[in-house]
């Protein structure tokens, strides 16, 4: 049971990892500026799956075998969110009518999804430790 505690724990680290670093991303691009729309930065979001055993044991044998549920990133998508377009024409990568498209990412919103990932990260960070501390309390009952 407590191998599952901590693959379950694991896996969702992983995929908070994922999201903390698609985020540190999104914001690392966000000032770039682009000559059409569709060369414009867009933001990327992972999408998670849920991992239950008989989804493992045939399809995906990644997270390991030995790992009863838990959570992975099914793929990074992009925001459908439109670019934002600027009158920039002194912008060596304005189109012809003087505008550049700026990355359809808000800074604000990239914060608050940092902050919730960095969250979920600490709390699975709490769920090892209290395992492992429950784990060590029975070992030293067992003990006495």
């Amino acid at each position: 049971m407590m191998d599952n505690i901590f693959g379950v724990a694991g896996t969702a680290l992983n995929a908070q990892l994922t999201r903390m670093n698609a985020t540190a991303s999104n914001l690392a691009n966000a000032g770039t500026v682009a000559t059409t729309p569709e060369e414009a930065f867009r933001a990327r979001r992972p999408l998670f799956k849920t991992i239950v055993e008989s989804m493992l044991n045939k399809a995906d044998t990644r997270n390991g075998p030995d790992i009863k549920g838990g959570v992975k990133i099914d793929q990074l998508v992009e925001d459908p969110a439109p670019v934002r377009r600027q009158f920039d024409p002194y912008n060596p990568l304005a189109d012809k009518d003087g505008f550049v498209y700026q990355s359809n990412v808000n800074e604000v919103s990239e914060m608050v999804e940092m902050m919730a990932a960095a969250r979920s990260y600490q709390n699975n960070v709490e769920t090892v430790n209290t395992a492992k501390h429950l784990m060590m309390r029975t070992l030293d009952m067992m003990r006495s």
